[in-house]
């Protein structure tokens, strides 16, 4: 027999002979979520021993409470993971870093019977919104955190509704969660410049991700002290949403101005090879013209003509640390992976010698 969430916390359907009292509302008269409902019944997560016995007077004043067979299943686990990534469809079809990223963390999954569960969401709030439901549903034993932001609520709010995560950035002891990613993020960037000033670039500009990304601050710290340790000022650090669209803007605007950049470093590789693309139609040969650089060292780079010069941070190893880290929290005799390594440039032929002045 299988329980469902209505067994186990009421239903908003209406009764034909008694209104049963619900979970929404014992939360509403409350002044809490139902999230909080399910962690006071199931003496999870960080509630204040205040907010607890409110919520659980509430309940019994109300006549409320869930069904012991169904709270049983409820709390069993689901051997299923969330991956949450906020993005829309568009960009996220066009961006191979996922994929990798996902076959990285499938490659630990499967082979232990757990599965993964992906939801697209389009902001901050529709996320929060996301792990509070999936929390009160149990419907995972955990979630992997994408886009560490420079200021990012999520960790302390999964560590509030107690469901185990892990969040994919540099690694911070800080966090409310544990992170896993290449350290030094900056160090790959630093790499890039220190190749283009060796081929005589002095006009280089940056295509860079959202600003309240926390490896898109890294980054753009690193590039713009590389350049300022040579004496060099970048032509210019313009931020996207990482879409196509908005990467071939980013290009036509650098390329549309007198002193043009003669280097672009782009924030992925997807938007390098719509840059490259978005030159290569203005007229300019690459890396004759404009030497082009991505950043993640996805396969697509390899395949290119010219071949993309590219940083590699071997996005499947970091997606299969960050399951690996993360079933451990979920109670599987699992060792986690040590990332020591740091983000390193590869070369290839979409960089060469800087040319002595614009073409015409």
């Amino acid at each position: 027999m299988n329980a469902s969430l209505d067994d186990t916390f009421g239903t908003d359907e209406p009764d034909r002979t008694a209104r049963r009292p619900t979970i929404k509302a014992v939360a509403a008269a409350a002044g809490v979520s139902t999230a909080a409902v399910s962690q006071a019944f199931n003496d999870k997560g960080r509630l204040s021993s205040a907010t607890r016995r409110r919520i659980l007077d509430t309940a019994l004043e109300l006549g409320w409470s869930p069904s012991a067979p169904a709270a049983a299943l409820r709390s069993a686990r689901t051997r299923t993971l969330a991956l949450v990534v906020r993005r829309p469809t568009d960009v996220l079809g066009a961006d191979p870093h996922f994929s990798e990223l996902i076959t990285g963390i499938e490659g630990e999954l499967s082979p232990r019977g757990y599965g993964l569960l992906l939801h697209l969401v389009a902001g901050a709030q529709e996320e929060n919104v996301l792990y509070e439901r999936l929390a009160a549903e149990g419907r995972v034993d955990g979630a992997v955190l994408t886009d560490a932001r420079a200021v990012d609520p999520r960790p302390a709010l999964l560590a509030r509704l107690g469901l185990p995560a892990v969040l994919l950035g540099a690694p911070d002891r800080a966090a409310a969660v544990p992170s896993v990613g290449l350290g030094q993020q900056g160090a790959g960037v630093e790499e890039v410049v220190a190749h283009l000033l060796r081929l005589g670039h002095r006009r280089i500009a940056y295509v860079a991700g959202p600003e309240e990304l926390q490896h898109t601050r890294l980054r753009h710290g690193a590039f713009d002290a590389a350049l300022r340790e040579a004496g060099v000022r970048p032509v210019a650090v313009l931020h996207t949403d990482f879409s196509e669209v908005s990467a071939v803007a980013a290009t036509v605007a650098l390329l549309d101005t007198a002193d043009r950049p003669t280097a672009i470093v782009y924030a992925n590789d997807s938007m390098a090879v719509c840059g490259m693309g978005a030159a290569q139609r203005a007229g300019l040969r690459v890396p004759r013209d404009l030497s082009v650089v991505g950043y993640d060292n996805l396969p697509l780079g390899r395949w290119l003509h010219p071949r993309l010069t590219t940083v590699d941070q071997q996005v499947q190893r970091v997606g299969a640390a960050a399951a690996r880290v993360l079933l451990a929290r979920c109670g599987e005799d699992v060792e986690a992976e040590r990332l020591d390594d740091r983000p390193r440039l590869v070369v290839r032929e979409s960089t060469g010698p800087a040319p002595r002045r614009p073409a015409s």
